[in-house]
């Protein structure tokens, strides 16, 4: 069964092996179809931006993948078909596929994500179109070594610095490395990502595009009712305008009502009428949501990774916060709990352990996926 096949597999790792994916894959290309793929990087919106965009595909009559990562409940929501999480049954029989494909070695070799990725593609074997997103890298990433026609690049910022990179050109560098033919830049907080991908459009001889180059006034119009369908906030709009540029690139033509089923759980997601939850965990999304949410405040439900930079996370979150409750999180690599209640008192800012909720309070969970995973499972029954 593929749970316990994927049981097995860490994670996480300390150095990763970049060669070990592209190594692995040629020797099982011929046996597999590539679909027109779509590449999705960048550090914050990958998850949103696709599913508008996957969703859009398939409301227009394609059939259509999307692949995101992590999950928060169940290992299906990385797999995406058509307008559901694909099924327990057709997972393991596309299992049973990859691993007559592979040798044992390299079956075991593959690490959590790179099985995964292999996985979905043959879940994809009938699309259309494939939205696929990346993990936490860019040229080196799993999703990188199929051909696609596209690439999208959501906004760009610190984050996963161990492997990437400890400057925004660095990091910069290391996703937009996974452009191939052609890409559509979505907005960015750094000039830093778009003189990079300046340059790399002319080394390279691609096709770098900013989003607003295939908007119209007609789109923002359309952009705006969607919004106003779907209540997105601002940051969540920023994804849909990328989506939309990427439709107008494809040559497709869309109404409004091809997104009305295309909000992604977790982003921003209300849940009740005093419950918030978003699955941002880095700066980048805590300054969104700080900016969507300005003027109210919340009991912020929180923990974070001990490589996060959650200082600055709480810092971003604080106009908004009225206090935080610290979740406990089963998980080695969650940051001590002593350590990170000093950071709340060093910034002025009352805590205590989260044991329940309260009708009383405005609440926003805010943290990694673990911290959503928790929080829905043991705590909330809505």
């Amino acid at each position: 069964m593929l749970e316990q096949f994927l049981d097995n597999k860490p994670l996480y790792y300390d150095e990763i092996d970049y060669t070990r994916m592209p190594r692995i894959y040629a020797k099982i290309k011929k046996h597999l179809r590539v679909p027109k793929i779509i590449h999705l990087i960048g550090t914050n919106g990958k998850g949103t931006t696709g599913r508008f965009l996957a969703s859009a595909l398939y409301s227009l009559g394609f059939n259509t993948g999307h692949y995101t990562s992590p999950h928060i409940l169940a290992f299906n929501e990385r797999i995406w078909l058509n307008s559901e999480n694909v099924s327990d049954m057709k997972l393991n029989q596309v299992h049973q596929e990859l691993l007559a494909l592979l040798s044992k070695e390299d079956a075991d070799a593959l690490s959590y994500f790179e099985y995964t990725t292999l996985l979905a593609l043959l879940v994809y074997q009938e699309c259309d179109y494939v939205v696929l997103e990346a993990g936490l890298g860019g040229e080196h990433d799993a999703t990188a070594v199929f051909e696609n026609i596209l690439t999208l690049v959501t906004p760009i910022d610190l984050d996963h610095e161990a492997f990437l990179g400890t400057t925004i050109e660095e990091i910069a560098q290391t996703k937009l490395n996974a452009v191939q033919s052609a890409a559509i830049i979505g907005m960015q907080k750094h000039p830093e990502v778009l003189e990079i991908a300046a340059k790399m459009a002319v080394e390279k001889g691609v096709k770098i595009a900013s989003f607003t180059e295939y908007l119209n006034r007609e789109d923002n119009v359309k952009i705006a009712q969607i919004s106003e369908e779907l209540l997105l906030a601002p940051y969540l709009q920023m994804n849909l305008k990328l989506a939309i540029a990427a439709l107008n690139y494809l040559g497709l033509s869309y109404e409004t009502k091809e997104f009305s089923n295309a909000k992604l759980f977790g982003r921003l997601s209300r849940l009740s009428d005093n419950i918030l939850l978003d699955v941002g965990h880095n700066t980048l999304a805590a300054g969104s949501i700080a900016k969507s949410l300005d003027g109210e405040k919340y009991t912020l439900i929180y923990n974070s990774y001990k490589d996060k930079n959650y200082k600055e996370i709480l810092r971003l979150l604080k106009p908004v916060i009225s206090n935080v409750e610290i979740i406990k999180v089963d998980e080695e690599r969650i940051e001590e709990a002593a350590v990170l209640k000093e950071a709340v008192v060093d910034l002025s800012l009352e805590y205590s352990e989260f044991k329940e909720l309260s009708n009383e309070k405005n609440y926003l969970v805010f943290g990694s996926f673990s911290v959503a995973e928790t929080f829905l499972k043991n705590y909330y029954h809505g």
